[in-house]
């Protein structure tokens, strides 16, 4: 009996993969920073305040958009209510900059000014830690975290799959969206949390602050890159991948899909916290709006017109549609909504690999041509001999003995 020995796990990244990663590192550390603070306003070099915000906003997209490639790429979970643990960590990072205005709002009081105008006398119940960032940290990973905890705990031992998943997960988000539309839950009514001053006293309106919250966005981007990696080539992701694939047979292999999908799916909820936290004070409010439908389709859609299970991918894609996006909503408004359909529909008929699916298949064919060449050339060769053709190919690998015992 042949002894059967498993491939050794590969590195992280590949030579090239790390070259890109800290070249991408030093752009977003160094080169982005002096672009923006250093060269001078005329200059052509410039990295205005304005192309910081929207690279620093698609950059918290773009952390959502590899949450969901977790969950859907590599566990086969579509979840179209993804926006909801986004607009979560958001509002936890509101609730903190809201309490850091202090007496500087509109009515001069400790409350925040939409509490004053509904007449609140005091900070509800859930407003007790908001004061301090450590607990406002904490919360942004707890409250994401919890809440797709529960939800995913009875959704999954219920065995609620596929398109039933998803319009549940919908039905959650749209159901929070209302819930916070409210004014009496105490957070903001249809208005939402804006009008941010300072964080941890320091002024958000400076230069120094948007580059240092850019700068931060893009190191949780690519720190999130490496854990996901790691994380698909594990054990623990070789076994999502084999849920997706076929969730019955993990299940007679002795494995129980629950603590998987659950675990994983509370990560991405997890990634998607801290993303909205991030996003909250560079683009400088939020509101209930960020759960709607539309954003949490606009995820998905992210991260197919990338690539599925690529990783790479959903970061490409979110940053090529929300570029467009910038674009079309200034030039063409009225059409944006007709172009993302239509994307979608091109992508889902014309690229189900998406744009990194694309590119793989264009560089195989690139190195599947010479070797067609080569092959032509000694057919020619056997031809002018007299030799066999088949005589030039070499042997299969013979499977040994005993191997499948």
């Amino acid at each position: 009996m042949s002894k059967v020995v498993l491939p050794t796990k590969g590195p992280l990244l590949s030579g090239k993969g790390w070259t890109t990663f800290f070249v991408v590192l030093i752009v977003l550390c160094a080169l982005a920073p002096v672009l923006n603070i250093v060269v001078p306003t005329g200059s052509a070099l410039h990295m205005s305040d304005y192309a910081v915000a929207l690279v620093g906003k698609i950059m918290c997209y773009a952390i959502c958009a590899l949450a969901m490639d977790l969950i859907w790429g590599y566990t086969g979970i579509l979840s179209l209510g993804h926006g909801l643990f986004f607009a979560l960590g958001g509002y936890m990072m509101g609730m903190y900059l809201m309490r850091q205005i202090g007496r500087d709002g509109n009515y001069k009081s400790d409350l925040p000014d939409f509490m004053v105008f509904l007449d609140w006398k005091t900070l509800p119940w859930h407003w007790t830690f908001s004061d301090s960032f450590i607990a406002t940290l904490v919360l942004i990973v707890a409250v994401p975290g919890l809440i797709a905890f529960v939800f995913g705990f009875f959704a999954f031992r219920s065995r609620i799959k596929g398109v039933y998943f998803s319009i549940i997960t919908q039905a959650m988000t749209f159901a929070a969206m209302l819930l916070f539309f409210r004014n009496e839950t105490g957070f903001g009514g249809n208005n939402g949390f804006t009008d941010f001053k300072r964080i941890l006293g320091i002024p958000l309106a400076t230069q120094e602050m948007r580059m240092t919250l850019f700068v931060l966005t893009g190191l949780t981007l690519l720190g999130f890159f490496l854990f996901s990696r790691w994380l698909i080539g594990s054990k623990f992701g070789r076994v999502l991948q084999a849920i997706r694939d076929a969730e019955s047979r993990v299940m007679f292999s002795g494995y129980n899909p629950l603590g998987y999908k659950l675990t994983i799916w509370v990560i991405s909820a997890i990634m998607c916290g801290v993303a909205g936290a991030l996003y909250v004070p560079q683009v400088g409010i939020i509101n209930p709006g960020e759960m709607s439908a539309a954003n949490s389709i606009e995820i998905a859609i992210w991260a197919a017109v990338g690539g599925r299970a690529t990783l790479i991918g959903p970061i490409i894609g979110a940053f090529i549609v929300n570029g467009a996006k910038s674009w079309l909503t200034v030039a063409y408004p009225e059409y944006w909504l007709y172009f993302l359909g239509a994307l979608f529909i091109a992508v889902t008929l014309f690229l189900p690999n998406g744009i990194v699916g694309l590119v793989k298949k264009w560089a195989t064919r690139e190195k599947a041509a010479p070797s067609e060449g080569r092959r032509e050339v000694q057919r020619a060769m056997a031809a002018e001999q007299g030799v066999e053709p088949a005589a030039l190919t070499p042997p299969l690998a013979v499977e040994p003995k005993g191997a499948r015992a």
